[in-house]
C-alpha cells in the first residue's frame, strides 16, 4: 500500500461525526434544498495537504464556538474532484483547497480558503448575512 493511500485512509477514517460526506454530485441538489432552512457549510479538503489538515483541525477543535445552527458537509477532493468542479461552477467560486463555502437559499454567500478558515470567521460571515 502506498504511503499516500495510508495517509488518505487514516485521515478519512477520522472524519468527525459532525460532517456529512459529500460523495455524489446529485447531493448538491439536497444541499441547495436544505440551505433554505439553515446555512450549509461545505468544507473541501485535500487529505494529503498539511494546510488542509490544519484547517480541518481548527474547525473540529472549535465546534462549540459555532454560534449558528448549520449543517456541515465534507468533501474529500482527492476522491471526488468532479464534485469540487461542480461546486465551483454551481456556486460561481474559484476552486481552492482547503476551502469553506456557506450556502444559503441555494447560493454561496461566503467562501474562504487556506489559513483564513476558522469558526470565528464563519460566525462573522453568518452574522453579517443573517
Amino acid at each position: 500500500m502506498s504511503i499516500l493511500k495510508r495517509i488518505k485512509d487514516s485521515v478519512t477514517a477520522g472524519i468527525n461525526e459532525n460532517w456529512s460526506n459529500l460523495t455524489n454530485i446529485s447531493e448538491l441538489d439536497k444541499v441547495d434544498q436544505l440551505s433554505n432552512d439553515r446555512p450549509i457549510i461545505l468544507f473541501k479538503h485535500s487529505v494529503t495537504c498539511g494546510i488542509s489538515s490544519g484547517a480541518k483541525y481548527r474547525l473540529e477543535s472549535d465546534w462549540d464556538g459555532l454560534s449558528h445552527d448549520v449543517h456541515f458537509y465534507y468533501l474529500d477532493l482527492l476522491s471526488h474532484r468532479n464534485i469540487s468542479n461542480a461546486i465551483a461552477e454551481r456556486y460561481n467560486v474559484a476552486h481552492q483547497s482547503p476551502q469553506i463555502l456557506i450556502i444559503r437559499n441555494g447560493h454561496s454567500i461566503y467562501d474562504t480558503s487556506h489559513h483564513r478558515i476558522s469558526i470565528s470567521d464563519i460566525n462573522d460571515a453568518l452574522a453579517q448575512r443573517a
